[in-house]
């Protein structure tokens, strides 16, 4: 009943509004980034038009005006401006000209969110649920019997953090196999593996894999950072081939198996070698943790800047007050340039270190964006480490792309330029 009042309240409140809008500005002005986005997000579940003014004032918001909305700004702490007709239009007189690099995109429905994530505690934490949470952007969660048993097209957008779909338990054997929270990890997913018919946890991830691919086949929008990038092609790679060990699944690898990989069935990565040592807390050679050479203090990546009105998806994905990202680390921290497909676009890159950072790629009617690393305001997050507290970053450029790939699938389709 309450939402249908406030519904209501809006209604009137932008039919007797004499043509003001609300301007939410995304550049250094904006005193909350983060929540901005929930705002976004809430004004849609509104069944209200938002206009994502991009590459303006670092990708700013414009809605009709709204008291409620106004008001909503004022109690989350997010900057907006109220203006009038002739102020909107000649911002989107300005946009339109052929000769700057911004454009108008229609949002036009709040997506549906689902994030796959185990439901036993973890001792970690999840950026996107992070992030999600603050801007209270709500979410439902699923994991592997939710997918199994067909729920994913409900969903606009899935995200998926920190898994192994390798069915090697992130390579955490070698340091914490003793410990409660693996073996207890490791129990449950053996116990699902057998409820959902399958004889290793491998063959289950497998499964999962292959259903979030036809999801996003289906048109689906797939977002995935850390472990759950590169491990999600690994595994789609593998299908039919025993990629591991036995302290994994019982018995040994195939001695074949590097031979046997199959990287058509890949969304992003191609000719990588699997680390086959159960000790290396390392899965291929896609990930560069490991072995680069960038020090902390000089750890950034830069975002393409691309056109918003011949390339409007990238130019959404890539909205920032800044170009040039913090780096950050995760268990999958950024991915080998040379062993990315021709195919997938390249976002954000360190291309001196010859990494990529932020990746994307069509599949079917869907897409997918990879993101690496695992906490963008915590630079070298560890197992048992306490989660981020976002009130202290409101301004994060890290984890607004985050928020660009969740607002991404409400965007009205437009015809692509010839």
């Amino acid at each position: 009943m309450k939402r249908i009042i406030i519904a209501v309240v809006i209604l009137l409140s932008v039919k007797f509004c004499f043509g003001t809008y609300l301007l939410i500005p995304m550049d250094d002005s904006q005193k909350n980034h983060l929540k901005a986005y929930g705002i976004t997000f809430w004004v849609l579940q509104h069944e209200m038009e938002v206009s994502w003014l991009l590459n303006y004032r670092g990708g700013s918001f414009m809605i009709k005006y709204a008291k409620p909305f106004q008001d909503e700004c004022s109690i989350r702490g997010v900057s907006c401006e109220v203006i009038s007709d002739a102020q909107a239009s000649a911002i989107l007189l300005d946009i339109a000209d052929p000769e700057a690099n911004m454009d108008e995109v229609k949002l036009v429905k709040a997506p549906k969110i689902a994030v796959y994530s185990p439901k036993n505690k973890m001792p970690w934490d999840d950026a996107v649920t992070l992030v999600l949470t603050y801007a209270e952007i709500p979410y439902d969660v699923v994991y592997d019997e939710e997918v199994l048993t067909g729920l994913l097209p409900k969903y606009d957008w899935l995200h998926m953090h920190h898994e192994d779909f390798t069915g090697q338990y992130g390579k955490f054997w070698a340091v914490y196999k003793d410990a409660a929270w693996y073996r207890e990890d490791k129990a449950l997913q053996e116990e699902t593996a057998k409820k959902m018919g399958y004889d290793k946890v491998s063959q289950l991830k497998l499964a999962v894999a292959k259903k979030i691919r036809d999801f996003v086949a289906g048109g689906g929008y797939l977002f995935a950072m850390c472990s759950a990038t590169d491990s999600y092609d690994i595994a789609l790679s593998a299908e039919g081939i025993d990629i591991c060990d036995v302290m994994f699944d019982g018995d040994p690898m195939d001695p074949n198996a590097q031979k046997k990989l199959d990287y058509s069935q890949c969304f992003a990565f191609t000719n990588f070698k699997i680390v086959t040592s159960p000790i290396e807390y390392k899965i291929s050679d896609i990930d560069v943790t490991q072995t680069r050479k960038v020090v902390p203090q000089n750890d950034f990546f830069t975002l393409f800047d691309f056109s918003a009105k011949w390339d409007p998806v990238p130019s959404m994905l890539c909205q920032d007050q800044t170009q040039i990202i913090k780096g950050f680390m995760g268990q999958t921290t950024a991915f080998n340039s040379k062993l990315i497909k021709s195919s997938v676009l390249i976002m954000g890159e360190n291309k001196s270190a010859g990494e990529a950072r932020y990746i994307h790629g069509e599949y079917g009617k869907g897409m997918w964006t990879f993101y690496g690393g695992h906490d963008p305001e915590d630079y070298q997050h560890f197992v048992y480490d306490p989660p981020t507290d976002l009130n202290l970053y409101p301004n994060s450029p890290g984890y607004r792309l985050i928020l660009n790939n969740v607002l991404f699938p409400a965007a009205r389709k437009k015809k692509q330029k010839t």
